[in-house]
């Protein structure tokens, strides 16, 4: 991502909506794991964050790209963060018992086939792994552009994408459904040709009420049927 991404993740990943209704999903996502988690693409370490306050029987490490995010993930979350990539993890067979990577297969710089074979390598048997995407290509929008990201997909093909490269138990559901409508109109329409992120400080008010329709979303007992965002759960034979 451009640099300006990064300071702007960095400022708002702590509180604004987005991040906290995602962290949350992830932690649900992680419910069962025990040992050492790989937070891979780690970004400026507020997965990382989360992760360390709500379940302090883990061991985590993280590793991210950019050296600048590397530095202040490490700083943020005090976990250790290592310089590395996707598409090539610096560590050891069968390292982990879980891995998550939170909205990083859908970056250009990275080969989607060759990051989840390097995932599935550094998990143990039987390993976790969790993984978000963005949802549908027809939503490639200005943000997108703007963070470097080249695909986004649906439910059905990203379980077929895991299962192509040998995970097991696989489980892909879309979330973030009930906002989907201001989503389109805000990326198709309103912002179709603005070059503002969609990352943002938002004002108090409106900032509790969409994480509100998240986490109303979030403890429906069925999932819906679309969303803005597949979160998908998997296992390493």
């Amino acid at each position: 991502m451009e640099l300006t991404e990064y300071e702007l993740m960095d400022a708002v990943e702590d509180h604004m909506w987005w991040y906290r209704a995602l962290h949350r999903r992830i932690l649900d996502a992680l419910i069962g794991v025990k040992g050492t988690v790989l937070d891979a693409g780690c970004g400026t370490g507020g997965l990382l964050t989360r992760l360390r306050a709500n379940r302090p029987d883990l061991t985590l490490l993280g590793v991210e790209w950019s050296d600048a995010a590397c530095r202040r993930a490490a700083a943020k979350s005090h976990v250790p963060v290592i310089r590395g990539s996707v598409n090539q993890l610096p560590f050891a067979d069968g390292s982990f018992d879980a891995a998550v990577t939170a909205d990083v297969l859908c970056h250009g710089a990275v080969e989607p086939a060759r990051a989840l074979a390097e995932l599935q390598r550094v998990l143990c048997p039987g390993g976790r792994l969790v993984v978000n995407m963005p949802a549908y290509g027809w939503l490639l929008s200005a943000h997108d552009r703007l963070v470097h990201n080249v695909r986004r997909c649906t439910a059905r093909e990203f379980a077929a994408l895991l299962q192509g490269a040998g995970f097991r138990r696989v489980r892909a559901r879309y979330w973030n459904g009930v906002l989907l409508p201001l989503m389109v109109v805000q990326r198709k329409l309103l912002a179709r040709d603005s070059a503002a992120s969609d990352v943002a400080a938002f004002p108090p008010w409106l900032d509790a009420t969409l994480h509100g329709m998240t986490e109303f979303e979030r403890r429906l007992p069925f999932p819906l049927p679309a969303g803005g965002s597949v979160l998908a759960t998997a296992e390493r034979p």
